[in-house]
């Protein structure tokens, strides 16, 4: 009952070297922090920061009603790229010793074995009380660790095949859960990232620029390779008061026309132009398929997206300009998916209004893997569905979220309930319209979805799978 193993290995897709490199590089951590976990970065693994020999990170991790720091350190590391481990130096655990260990397989395969030799406090009391808790949760961890590992590496040996290496990408909406997500999985590819800021920059990688106000420090932006657009007003959260409104519009068409205008301004401007826009450009269209080429439709968040993509058609000649047309993203770390999981989690989940409505649903990873496609495939260009091919009506999302969770959702919410509650206009266009998006963009340029299932999707966001 003393010291307890732990083992799961992976076959990766790249070179041992390459598998060793992705772990040490700046935005690893973040990449395999589960967003399903308690966990949080306190400090160290910074933007900039490589992990080296005597490196040390402090999470905040979560052990029942209340928190602790757990400070982890770099230990070793073999020279020739085979392992290095890391070590617990205070926390939960009474010991942890963690080896991660690359092994060559062929000239293009690896295999990665995550190797953990840890002991529980209050020695077999503990192991007894919380043995199975700590077994489960890294069975659960490790798994989706995994996939996140070997989809970056896919991902990333494509873009080298494009010949996109080594590139300089700004990000505005940087620390926003799609943008934090983005830059670190830009970051464990070996990229550069610079991250525009509306306050004053503190570190190498930050950029100032003030969207309201037009202005953008062009300087730190000359001869980067791509810009991606994130930055807006969230649509969550408060009922859409006026000013709510004329906030969440005009976070995105000034912000995008004041981008757009430094663009314009700069001598050595970025290939290409990945621009947020929204599916709420289709409006609500009952079971009609909408691809790309649909007409847009009506309402407050049709007219907004038009506005918004009209700043972004103004992009001067020689910039390539990808529009992405975001459905709801699915990560339990942020976003509509997290707003819903306390109600589905105590089993008072249910379908909303009739349930008939068509849910156009993307895993966050697969918004992160589209957008970097958009990057380094120059075929890609102008608006592009970012969608799940799998796309399912409001009932089955429900019944969905009911499997993963192990939980029933047998408690619909009626039109009437919801309007009252938010409003008409934002009720009808948030949660009652029915948008059937097609992702016919990136079905032809043979994009290939981690997660085109909605219970696949579901599985690895509130990692319920193994």
């Amino acid at each position: 009952m003393g010291e307890q193993h732990f083992e799961r290995t992976v076959e990766a897709p790249c070179a041992a070297s390459e598998a060793y490199e992705w772990h040490l590089r700046p935005g690893a951590l973040r990449r395999l922090l589960p967003p399903w976990d308690s966990a949080r970065v306190v400090s160290g693994s910074g933007p900039e920061e490589r992990l080296e020999k005597g490196a040390r990170t402090v999470l905040r991790v979560g052990v029942g009603p209340v928190g602790l720091n757990w400070t982890a350190e770099i230990a070793d590391e073999q020279p020739q790229k085979t392992f290095f481990v890391d070590r617990q130096v205070s926390g939960p655990f009474k010991s942890w010793i963690h080896r991660h260990e690359v092994s060559t397989k062929g000239r293009t395969e690896s295999v990665l074995a995550d190797r953990i030799r840890y002991q529980l406090p209050l020695g077999p009391l503990g192991q007894l009380l919380g043995g199975p808790m700590v077994r489960g949760k890294l069975e659960r961890m490790f798994a989706w660790r995994h996939r996140v590992f070997v989809g970056d590496l896919r991902a990333h040996a494509e873009a080298r095949e494009a010949g996109f290496e080594g590139k300089t990408i700004a990000i505005t909406g940087a620390s926003g859960l799609v943008g934090s997500t983005l830059a670190a999985f830009l970051r464990t590819g070996g990229h550069r990232v610079l991250e525009l800021v509306r306050r004053a920059p503190t570190a190498p990688h930050e950029v100032r620029w003030d969207p309201a106000g037009g202005t953008v420090d062009t300087a730190r932006l000359e001869g980067v390779d791509a810009i991606v657009h994130l930055a807006g007003e969230s649509i969550f959260g408060l009922r859409w008061t006026d000013e709510k409104k004329e906030r969440i519009a005009r976070s995105r068409v000034v912000g995008t026309r004041t981008l757009v205008d430094a663009i314009g301004r700069m001598e050595e401007p970025p290939g290409v132009l990945v621009a947020a826009s929204a599916i709420g450009w289709y409006g609500d269209r009952g079971d009609e398929e909408l691809p790309e080429t649909a007409p847009r439709g009506e309402g407050f968040l049709a007219d907004t997206c038009a506005e918004w993509e009209g700043e972004v058609d103004r992009l001067r000649p020689g910039v390539r300009a990808v529009k992405m047309r975001l459905g709801v993203v699915l990560d339990a770390g942020g976003g509509a998916l997290a707003t819903m999981l306390p109600a589905f989690t105590l089993g008072l989940g249910g379908r909303l209004g009739s349930g008939r409505q068509w849910f156009p649903w993307i895993a966050l990873d697969d918004v992160v893997g589209a957008m970097y496609l958009a990057m380094h495939r120059r075929t890609l260009e102008g608006p592009v569905n970012l969608v799940a091919p799998g796309q399912v009506r409001n009932a089955e999302f429900t019944r969905a979220m009911g499997r993963a969770l192990r939980r029933p959702t047998v408690f619909p919410v009626p039109r009437p309930a919801l309007r009252l509650a938010l409003g008409a206009e934002q009720a009808d266009e948030m949660l009652l319209s029915s948008v059937r998006v097609v992702p016919g963009a990136l079905e032809r340029e043979g994009y290939g979805y981690r997660f085109p299932g909605i219970d696949a999707a579901l599985g690895h966001a509130l990692g319920r799978t193994t």
